[in-house]
């Protein structure tokens, strides 16, 4: 059975920018056959930042687009108020899943909750911190 990892947009903009296959790695360190999952406000964010003004960025998250095909995109609801980090906290937390992203904040609320995270070490490869199912 395939292993759930919620993806943050950050997380996707990785291949544009250090040349790694995301769904390699992360089958890779988590030694297991991964399902990638975005959730709908995460998509989001990727689809507003695949119109800015910086056609750099533009470029990185027209690919991101293209790589979240290759994942679940799921529906869920922000709560009033809730930030899109705020829900990735709360989703992993109820589905007990790890989360990949290269925010550092967002890295340290799930660390403060117990969820394993999945980041971009040495601009070269994915690195797991924390136990993982």
């Amino acid at each position: 059975m395939a292993v759930k990892v919620l993806l943050d947009s950050n997380f996707l903009l990785i291949p544009p920018q250090f040349k790694i296959d995301i769904f390699e790695e992360l089958n890779r360190v988590l030694e297991t056959k991964v399902d990638p999952i975005i959730l709908s406000p995460v998509y989001q964010e990727i689809e507003r930042l695949s119109n800015v003004e910086s056609e750099r960025l533009r470029r990185q998250a027209r690919l991101a687009l293209k790589l979240a095909k290759r994942c679940h995109i799921i529906y869920v609801e922000r709560r009033e108020g809730e930030s899109v980090d705020e829900l990735l906290v709360r989703i992993a937390e109820e589905w007990r899943c790890p989360v990949a992203t290269n925010d550092a904040e967002l890295r340290r609320k799930l660390r403060e909750k117990q969820i394993a995270t999945i980041f971009l070490r040495d601009m070269s490869h994915l690195e797991v911190e924390g136990y993982t199912p």
